[in-house]
């Protein structure tokens, strides 16, 4: 099937090629007949032009441009088109001698008037090599621009997978860590027997269907995120008991914003992850609001001073996912001084 398309791909090359060297023909007819009424005479001089015409054009446009012009081989461009020009040019002088000596019988008036000028007969010839040649450049220019386009595009779909990849990569660092930690705390409950086991099951069942069918989505409502949270931060109460202090306030938040999935909730883990008791309690203070579509996040915890809990996995993961997905449209700054952990982060929201 293919080798057929190729040789009808050719075929229709050739008969292009065929028609287009027919109409240089009439046109050379028609301009060496101007003022001559030898038909014979205009034909066969034209007839003899024609080689030069198609050798010269074809050596132009599939030796000289493609090989040396178009890899900006400059110096051998100029080499070869001299050498072709001044073959081409001894060429034309031989087919006004063709003109006068065969065609003629030596008699000089008998000749037809432009094809005694051996500048008209030049023009004719290199104004149909121009004429090809540039042809033939615009098309090897476009068809190069159309090899970059789809190298271009090739790349950033390259690019586009790699990001993907990565980005399911960090997603895949920050599951296993949230998950650990709350089965860990389900354990203790189970071992206890405690009552608020199947309610811990239940906010549970609800995160995990949050991980794995909604985090694939590229966005998600912001108002998911925030329920998850509150699962989150109920099944911490029932980790902490009464050592625990939190408080979460949400403030103008609009049903149709959204934002990437699990982007908040790994900060609230973080707060309770590297989060320090003082006097045996944990605090945790979030605000959560939103104003003309950007959002505003501020989270903090009392923790040690020295703590670089800025430095774990969790937060760095974080980071690259909003380089990813919100470059150059969010501010994040962390500050763990005087005992409080501090996060605020403000995003452009979609």
């Amino acid at each position: 099937m293919l080798k057929r398309q190729f040789i009808l791909k050719k075929i229709g090359q050739i008969i292009l090629h065929i028609m287009f060297w027919c109409g240089v023909l009439l046109f050379y007819t028609y301009f060496f007949g101007v003022d001559s009424s030898d038909f014979s005479y205009v034909l066969s001089f034209s007839l003899f032009l024609m080689p030069i015409t198609i050798a010269t054009t074809y050596v132009f446009i599939y030796k000289i441009i493609p090989e040396y012009l178009i890899t900006k081989r400059y110096f051998l461009f100029g080499l070869y088109s001299l050498y072709t020009l001044i073959i081409s040019a001894y060429l034309i002088v031989i087919s006004v001698f063709y003109g006068l000596v065969y065609l003629s019988n030596f008699e000089y008036s008998n000749m037809a008037p432009i094809s005694k000028s051996l500048l008209f007969v030049a023009i004719a010839v290199y104004l149909v090599v121009i004429i090809v040649s540039a042809f033939k450049l615009l098309k090897l220019n476009l068809k190069h621009t159309e090899e970059a386009k789809k190298l271009e595009t090739k790349i950033l779909e390259t690019q586009l997978k790699l990001k993907e990849q990565e980005l399911n990569y960090l997603k895949m660092q920050i599951h296993p860590h949230f998950l650990f930690n709350t089965l860990n705390t389900m354990y203790g409950f189970a071992l206890k027997k405690a009552d608020e086991t199947p309610e811990m099951i239940l906010k549970l069942s609800n995160l995990l269907d949050y991980l794995l069918y909604q985090v694939d989505k590229p966005f998600v409502s912001l108002n998911d995120e925030i329920n998850h949270i509150n699962d989150y931060i109920e099944l911490e109460k029932m980790r902490f008991n009464d050592k625990l202090h939190i408080h979460f306030e949400t403030e103008n938040i609009l049903e149709d914003t959204k934002i990437a999935p699990m982007l908040l909730l790994p900060f609230v883990e973080n707060s309770f992850k590297h989060g320090s008791l003082k006097k045996g309690i944990l605090n945790v203070n979030i605000k959560l609001y939103c104003e003309i579509k950007s959002l505003f996040f501020e989270i903090e915890n009392t923790s040690n001073t020295n703590a670089i809990s800025e430095n774990g996995i969790g937060l760095e993961n974080i980071k690259k996912r909003l380089d990813m997905i919100y470059k150059d449209q969010y501010t994040l700054n962390i500050n763990n001084e005087n005992g409080l952990f501090k996060v605020n982060l403000k995003l452009k929201t979609v």
